[in-house]
């Protein structure tokens, strides 16, 4: 349904604000005037998946906690729910690749800039009593690393403010943006490529052959120079074809078919910039095999 990110300075009061959004959109879809889906509000946080602030002072463990951060909030993220995703966030292309995401699940997004001064966040950390302090050196670190969130980007739109002088968050704006903002389609980048089956080379191999033999049999056949003539492949599989207006030789067959299967082999092996499900069944490679040979073989 929604993501929601949190974003500020360490000890800037995120969780607090956090908290405090999921008050409010729970209390608003208990209202008697709500008419629309039942929705879980999800939170999710460093805390909850058990990553020490310690991590943010060594990179070679903070990149793994930002990845194990990420593919909780996928694994949380769904039709169904409005998750909140309560960390510093601090980093604009972790929150372009949250948002990458968002987009790809087809849910709406919201960003949440928790703003406090630096002075303030350093005498809420050192004052905390619940053993989530930052050590003063990290702390110094990410206030300095801090990349804040703009609304003039796409991936921080809409972009909501909370001051720390604030008491309450924008409940009003923020249940606007995760109820009526815009679903983005997802990224060309991040759509899967449909892929082909696992035995669509060998079907493309032999109904090729089986239809070079088949051409060659029914103009042995039938004695008949070009025109349209139904190839008789198996009871159920009778492609149509039009050959030019004189004998067709096995060699231009051949090299016909050694092209087709080699345009069609990299389809199969690398996928496909087609829109959709490609259908590579006896039938579909028949017909693309008996349009190639009659647009490819001279008159």
């Amino acid at each position: 349904m929604a993501l929601i990110t949190i974003s500020g300075f360490p000890s800037s009061g995120k969780s607090r604000r956090a908290h405090q959004i999921k008050a409010h959109l729970e209390s608003r879809m208990q209202e008697p005037s709500y008419s629309g889906p039942r929705l879980k509000v999800s939170i999710i946080s460093d805390d909850e998946l058990n990553i020490d602030r310690s991590v943010y002072g060594d990179g070679r463990l903070e990149k793994p906690a930002r990845a194990a951060l990420f593919t909780a909030m996928q694994r949380r993220m769904g039709q169904d729910t409005i998750l909140v995703v309560d960390t510093m966030n601090y980093i604009k292309g972790f929150r372009y690749q949250m948002y990458c995401a968002a987009r790809e699940m087809k849910v709406r997004v919201c960003t949440v800039y928790v703003v406090a001064t630096p002075d303030d966040c350093k005498e809420w950390n050192a004052s905390r009593d619940d053993g989530k302090q930052y050590p003063p050196d990290i702390l110094d670190n990410l206030i300095h690393r801090y990349e804040e969130p703009s609304s003039m980007v796409r991936w921080d739109s809409p972009l909501l403010t909370v001051p720390w002088t604030d008491d309450d968050v924008p409940v009003d704006d923020i249940w606007k943006a995760v109820t009526e903002g815009t679903v983005k389609p997802p990224n060309a980048g991040t759509q899967a490529v449909p892929k082909a089956p696992t035995d669509a080379l060998r079907t493309l191999e032999n109904t090729a052959t089986a239809m070079v033999s088949a051409i060659m049999a029914e103009q042995a056949a039938s004695q008949l120079s070009g025109g349209p003539i139904t190839l008789a492949l198996s009871p159920t599989l009778r492609p149509r074809i039009t050959l030019p207006p004189r004998n067709v030789t096995l060699s231009e067959l051949q090299r016909l078919k050694r092209q087709f299967v080699t345009v069609h082999k990299k389809a199969i092996t690398l996928g496909t910039i087609e829109k959709g499900q490609v259908d590579w069944s006896e039938e579909s490679v028949a017909d693309k095999f008996a349009a190639y040979v009659e647009g490819n073989l001279r008159p």
